[in-house]
């Protein structure tokens, strides 16, 4: 029981650093997926497997028509399989605005992937996972198509109660993995890795042999267990998954899906993978915040959140629920803001023709009030702020925060702690 306990955290931990709930009412929460400050496309992350050595589908990368054709050619496959390479998921089931249905493509004849690539770039596909207007296609990867005989689970993850990495693996691939550890937790496999030792060879052999790989195909899974990890510490990524790792009639191991999360406090030695980064995709201010190291999630409300801490932002947005208003943004400034933050904040809320108020929440450990003090005064003579604000600081230098703000002869409501704050914000767009 505690072995299959244990399983189920790992699983969830999975999980974890990819989707966060957000807490907007007492009956309502709203699903959050956090930017990844790296996001790579299908074929980057098969890229830097297959330049890590882990088996992968032979594959080529087009953006155009003509390139996709010859690409096709070039691989001498029995069956070829072309994907629009898009950030969102379910592009198998998404549209195109040139009518065509789909963005992943079989065939056997290269001719066909010509056609096809010519009605997938330049054009929109939209999925569940893409805005209404969907998301231009500028690539194309064409790959050579494998049948998959047996389909497995594997990741190894960073573990906080394992002080470490650990892997995860499950006989039971290609499904999403949280509902296996739910339904039959027995069927997932944890081993925890020594980062002096790394993956040994007595771990790699029974995780393969856990994920049913038998005879000579247990030597090669545990051959690609042993690479995945080589690419894990080179990446400085924090979680490498790979749904399905499959067995082919042929006799092969190969990584046919993977998703790589990164450390973001990596970026200075792993220059070449975050020049990777494609945020063509994202949202445009949430790519303006991450330049000043601002975390920033949009919302549907009225009243923009300027708050310090993930935590105290949330149980901002909360309060503001509470007294009736409604969260604009998630915005987060972090420990080691600068006055230059708190100007690039303000004029990213500003900028936001749906917000009426801003409520600022500080609360200054690490952070020096009277440095947010003097940004939003900046901001406001220069932005010439035209709705109302609402401050509310605590903590490290507030006296003379206070004061800055109080001298600013500025429009600025002050308020005694966050419960007095939400209801003033409210309360400031009900009187517009």
């Amino acid at each position: 029981m505690a072995a299959s306990m244990a399983c189920q955290a790992a699983v969830r931990g999975l999980r974890a650093a990819s989707t966060k709930q957000l807490l907007v009412s007492r009956n309502q929460l709203a699903r959050v997926s956090p930017r990844r400050w790296l996001n790579l496309q299908e074929y980057q992350s098969k890229k830097l497997m297959q330049d890590s050595g882990v088996t992968v589908q032979r594959f080529f990368v087009a953006d155009s028509a003509s390139e996709a054709l010859e690409a096709a050619k070039r691989l001498k496959a029995k069956e070829i399989v072309l994907k629009a390479q898009i950030l969102a998921g379910g592009r198998g089931k998404g549209v195109f605005d040139s009518g065509l249905k789909g963005g992943v493509h079989l065939t056997k004849d290269p001719a066909v992937v010509g056609e096809l690539a010519g009605k997938m770039l330049g054009f929109n596909l939209t999925t569940k996972q893409t805005p209404k207007e969907g998301v231009k296609v500028k690539t194309v990867m064409v790959a050579e198509a494998l049948d998959i005989s047996r389909e497995t689970y594997f990741a190894i993850l960073m573990d906080r109660s394992c002080n470490g990495p650990v892997m995860v693996g499950s006989p039971q691939g290609g499904v999403d993995i949280e509902e296996v550890a739910a339904t039959t937790p027995e069927l997932i496999f944890k081993e925890i890795i020594d980062i002096f030792e790394g993956v040994r060879d007595d771990q790699a052999l029974r995780m393969a042999a856990n994920l049913g790989f038998k005879g000579p195909l247990e030597r090669q899974a545990a051959d690609q267990i042993k690479r995945l990890y080589d690419l894990f510490l080179k990446v400085d990524a924090t979680q490498v998954e790979v749904n399905p790792l499959g067995e082919t009639p042929e006799g092969q191991v190969v990584c046919f899906d993977a998703k790589i999360n990164f450390d973001d406090n990596a970026e200075f030695r792993q220059k070449a993978v975050f020049a990777m980064d494609d945020t063509a995709e994202s949202d445009p201010t949430e790519t303006e915040a991450a330049k000043y190291d601002l975390k920033y999630i949009g919302l549907d409300g009225n009243i923009a959140c300027f708050v310090n801490g993930a935590g105290l932002a949330m149980a901002t947005c909360d309060i503001i629920d509470l007294h009736g208003g409604k969260p604009a943004n998630f915005l987060d400034l972090g420990g080691g803001v600068k006055e230059n933050q708190v100007y690039a904040a303000f004029k990213l809320l500003t900028a936001d023709p749906k917000v009426e108020a801003i409520l600022v929440n500080i609360f200054g450990g690490i952070v020096n009030c009277a440095i947010i003090a003097n940004g939003i005064t900046k901001a406001c003579r220069e932005l010439e702020l035209k709705v109302p604000l609402v401050v509310r600081l605590e903590g490290t230098n507030v006296q003379e925060a206070k004061r800055i703000l109080s001298d600013s002869g500025l429009p600025i409501t002050s308020a005694s702690d966050l419960d007095d704050a939400a209801r003033k914000a409210v309360a400031a767009i009900a009187r517009k």
